[in-house]
This record gives C-alpha cells, sequence and structure tokens, in this order.
C-alpha cells in the first residue's frame, strides 16, 4: 500500500512538471514573438529613416546667376518660377558681367539667361569661354548702342563732338563691369569723342533719360532692345558707320561645366528656354511701373502656362 501511494505521487508529480514544461514552452513562444516584433518594428524606423534621408538627398536645387540689367531681372526671375513649379529650390545672384562668367566657370552657378554674345561679352567668353557650356539661344536680334530721344536733331554718332555742349559732354551708361560700357569706350576711342562715360546702372540710366525726356533736354545713353524704354519714350539709334557696336547680339543661356551630367532634367529644361521680345517686354514693362521683380514674373507666367509647360517638359 505505501508503494501504491508513493507510485501515484510520483506519477502527479510527472504530470505537473510536463503541465510546467508546456506552459514554459508556451510562454517562451511568446517571449520569442515579442522579440520579433519589437525587431521588426526597429527595422522599420531605420527604413523609415533611410526613405527621408535618401528624400533629402535628391531635393532639386539650382542656382542662377544673373546681371542686373531690366531683360535679365525678367528672364531671372521667371526661370525661378518655372523652376519651381518643376520641384526646383532656387537661389537666384545678381553680380556684374565679369563676376558672372568667372562664377560660371568655377560651378558657383549653374547657369544663367544672361550672356550677351558675340560681341557685348566678348572679352568675358573669350576669357572664360573655355570653362562654360553654351546651352542655347534665348532671345535673337539683340541691339546695342547709343539712343538719344527723337527730338535730338542729331542722327549719328559722327555728330557728337559737333554737339557736345548739348549733351553737356557726357554720355550716360550702366555698371562699369557691362560688356555695353566697353564697347562704349571702343567707340569713344574710334570717333575721337571728347565725351566722358559715365558710369551709372540700368536704373540709374533710366531715370536720367526719363528725367531729360521730361524736360526735353538732350541726352544720349548707352542703351539695347529689348528695353522698357523704347515702349515709354520716342527714342532712336544714333547711326554708327565705323560698327564699333557691330550687329545684333542675342541672349544666351550658359551652364557650368558638367551640369548636363549632373542634372539632366535642368538641363533640359533651360535648354528649351526660349521667348520673344513681346514675351520679355512685358515682364519689362511691370518692373519699370513699380511692380515687384517677382510679381511682375509671375503675372507672365500666369499669362504664359502654354509656353511655361513646353520648357517644363509637359508637352
Amino acid at each position: 500500500m505505501m508503494f501504491t501511494d508513493h507510485a501515484v505521487c510520483s506519477i502527479e508529480y510527472i504530470e505537473r512538471c510536463d503541465k510546467m514544461k508546456r506552459k514554459i514552452k508556451v510562454l517562451s513562444v511568446l517571449i520569442m514573438l515579442s522579440m520579433l516584433v519589437m525587431v521588426s518594428g526597429c527595422a522599420d524606423q531605420d527604413t523609415t529613416g533611410d526613405a527621408v534621408t535618401d528624400e533629402a538627398t535628391t531635393t532639386k536645387e539650382a542656382t542662377i546667376g544673373y546681371v542686373l540689367w531690366d531683360g535679365e531681372i525678367a528672364s531671372t526671375n521667371v526661370m525661378k518660377l518655372v523652376l519651381e513649379e518643376a520641384g526646383y529650390d532656387v537661389e537666384i545672384i545678381a553680380v556684374d558681367a565679369g563676376a558672372l562668367y568667372q562664377g560660371l566657370a568655377d560651378s558657383q552657378f549653374d547657369f544663367t539667361t544672361s550672356a550677351w554674345l558675340p560681341l557685348t561679352q566678348k572679352n568675358y567668353w573669350e576669357r572664360y569661354g573655355e570653362d562654360i557650356d553654351s546651352v542655347a539661344v534665348n532671345l535673337e536680334d539683340c541691339l546695342i548702342g547709343l539712343v538719344v530721344p527723337t527730338y535730338v536733331t542729331i542722327d549719328s554718332i559722327e555728330e557728337l563732338n559737333a554737339n557736345k555742349d548739348q549733351f553737356n559732354g557726357k554720355i550716360i551708361g550702366i555698371d562699369p563691369g557691362a560688356g555695353i560700357m566697353q564697347t562704349t569706350e571702343t567707340a569713344i576711342n574710334d570717333y575721337g569723342l571728347d565725351y566722358e562715360l559715365v558710369a551709372s546702372s540700368s536704373a540709374g540710366m533710366a531715370s536720367e533719360l526719363k528725367s531729360s525726356v521730361m524736360d526735353e533736354e538732350w541726352i544720349v545713353v548707352t542703351l539695347w532692345s529689348p528695353h522698357w524704354a523704347f515702349n515709354s519714350f520716342d527714342l532712336k539709334y544714333l547711326n554708327d558707320p565705323q560698327g564699333a557696336y557691330g550687329e545684333a547680339d542675342h541672349v544666351e543661356t550658359l551652364a557650368r561645366a558638367g551640369l548636363e551630367e549632373d542634372d539632366p532634367e535642368l538641363y533640359q529644361i533651360i535648354s528649351r528656354f526660349k521667348w520673344t521680345h513681346e514675351d520679355i517686354q512685358s515682364v519689362m514693362a511691370d518692373l519699370a511701373d513699380g511692380m515687384p521683380e517677382e510679381d511682375a514674373a509671375r503675372k507672365w507666367v500666369e499669362n504664359n502656362p502654354d509656353k511655361v509647360s513646353e520648357w517644363i517638359g509637359e508637352n
């Protein structure tokens, strides 16, 4: 009898041990599943982090250099909005012409729409052109020269010396680094003009022109087409029989070396950028009326969706 009781106790003990083992196995499985969930969650967080990092590294950026001429202010601000519509973060940087070309050659800018070639900025192209990519012509038939109001009774640069007092012996220019200023220095030498070329700015020159026209005073300025002044005032180019100012220029889009390989999308957009005198003149007229630069550009962009879509490549 004692042996039987002992056997029963042993059996009960074994059964309890088996139950405990099963519970331990279940608990172990649950613990393992919990650990797998935690590891999976960490992996998801890492993946999300990687996605954010990848997104940050693929942000599209562009830097545009330009000169502070009314036409180039217009084209640069229009292109800024076009690229923003294409998803780019855009920075625009105003410099003088020499710094513009040097900046492109040194890859400080991605591109510019401000290159007046082959004459006006010829010296800069000859110096830096080997390190710059010529992308496309964006505006054609651009004249430069000496301009007077139509009430001025001379028609040629050769007549300037005989009327020096009427003009106070001054030719009103723009920023000293501009190509048209250097061409005018050449013209002064070629024609033997006894005149001072007064450096100013595009806005300063336009202000003096406007003031003189209002008072019907004689004034001669360095000017180019297209320019809003030709829509606002009655003006004429002085004949240039010696060809100091050459034939009509065009405005060209230039890019830093390697941009086509680094950002094919950006390169294709700026390759397609081309507009007319009427297009640029409308933006320049709004600028001349005091409209902020980005507002004037946005007005044109909103009024020309088909052309913008064509540049972006959506058509």
